[in-house]
């Protein structure tokens, strides 16, 4: 990457300028909060750190949108510098979004954490699609595992679409209530685009195809061959490039009720396709539907470790969870199953077995379909 390259495809002159005053007042930032004896580097990744992020047009002229993702590099243990400087970088970040136009996020991290950990797609988008503000490439030397698409493992691409479908979710509980307004319309437009680019994106990663470019990844899809049903993949493939479209130039949303609740259905529907290729491709399984996959007892997260699992449970919901019928079990899978019925089975809140299914799951004894959403999202901010 080099110090030319532009935040953005197209956007004006003033927003570069903008987003470059908004990489020189975070580094001041964080210069404050970190040491400079620990300080190692700062890195933007995300969009804007890949030269695709997006410019929202506006009568003003060109603005940001979104976020600006820093990662900050600094010496001794990745653990430590998290627990000592999160709170610092977190308060850092609220105190500079509102001149920034946008949120401003941080993670500190070791250069020796990367090198070690194993990879993931969020590694694989920061090694290869990110921008310099602080230090030099030498902070990801002995990276070159993270440049590899075809090493991202199959669970990352259902992560990814478990995220974006739980916005799916969300969206759908809006779109359920009485009230509707401007900021919902805005929601639910940001949840549909995310999974129109989402959907495409996890078949290239199970296929180990995913690129860093959402541009890059638009073509491969073009010479994407895989059977996917009667339809599937060109639909798959319009809603990517569509998907692409609002990434790189984002709209404010003018869209009614009635037109989102289309939207959402057909997206909803596809995504459902997309979920059980992936995850009857990535369990080796042989799932008719959602219903099915749901009240499976598989696991679905076979790629976390048992005995540490019985920790995480113990550590979230109390001790007696270390010794319960899912106490080796990852819990994200009990979100895994609650989405699959929650976001695909109509109604399952008013059938007994998926209620119960969805409140063990959840851990919850609440019954209406707002309440189990609300149970869904408070775990899913733990566990996504």
């Amino acid at each position: 990457m080099t110090d030319q390259k532009r935040y953005t495809m197209d956007g004006s002159d003033e927003l570069e300028a903008k987003l470059a005053d908004n990489c020189r007042v975070t580094l001041e930032g964080v210069r404050k909060v970190i040491p400079a004896k620990t300080l190692q580097g700062l890195l933007l990744a995300g969009g804007y750190g890949c030269g695709e992020g997006g410019v929202l047009r506006t009568p003003e002229g060109d603005k940001p949108y979104n976020d600006m993702a820093f990662y900050v590099f600094v010496k001794g243990s990745a653990l430590s510098a998290e627990r000592k400087y999160r709170r610092a970088l977190r308060e850092l970040g609220e105190s500079l979004t509102p001149d920034a136009e946008l949120e401003i996020e941080f993670k500190a991290i070791t250069a020796s954490k990367l090198r070690k950990s194993p990879v993931k797609m969020s590694y694989y988008d920061i090694v290869m699609g990110h921008r310099l503000v602080f230090g030099d490439e030498r902070l990801l030397a002995g990276c070159e595992k993270h440049r590899d698409s075809g090493a991202i493992p199959m669970h990352e691409a259902t992560r990814l679409l478990f995220n974006r479908c739980s916005g799916l979710l969300y969206a759908k509980a809006r779109l359920r209530q009485s009230a509707f307004s401007q900021e919902d319309a805005d929601f639910i437009s940001r949840q549909c685009a995310k999974v129109q680019l989402a959907m495409g994106d996890a078949l290239l990663a199970a296929a180990g195809r995913y690129h860093w470019s959402c541009r890059e990844r638009g073509r491969a899809l073009e010479s994407y061959d895989e059977e996917l049903g009667s339809g599937v993949i060109e639909k798959v493939r319009e809603h990517h490039a569509t998907g692409v479209e609002f990434k790189l130039h984002p709209q404010r949303s003018e869209a009614g009720r009635d037109e989102l609740e289309q939207l959402h259905a057909e997206l909803t529907g596809l995504a459902r396709e997309v979920w059980l290729r992936v995850e009857n491709g990535r369990l080796g399984a042989k799932f008719a539907d959602v219903r099915e996959y749901g009240l499976s007892q598989a696991n679905k997260c076979p790629e976390t470790w048992g005995a540490r699992n019985r920790l995480v449970n113990a550590k979230a919901f109390g001790l007696k969870a270390a010794f319960g019928r899912m106490a080796n079990r990852y819990p994200r899978e009990r979100l895994f199953n609650a989405l699959a019925l929650l976001l695909w089975v109509d109604d399952a809140e008013k059938d007994r077995r998926l209620l119960s299914t969805l409140q063990s799951n959840l851990r919850t004894q609440t019954e209406s379909f707002e309440d189990l959403v609300k149970a869904y999202e408070a775990m899913w901010r733990r566990f996504n």
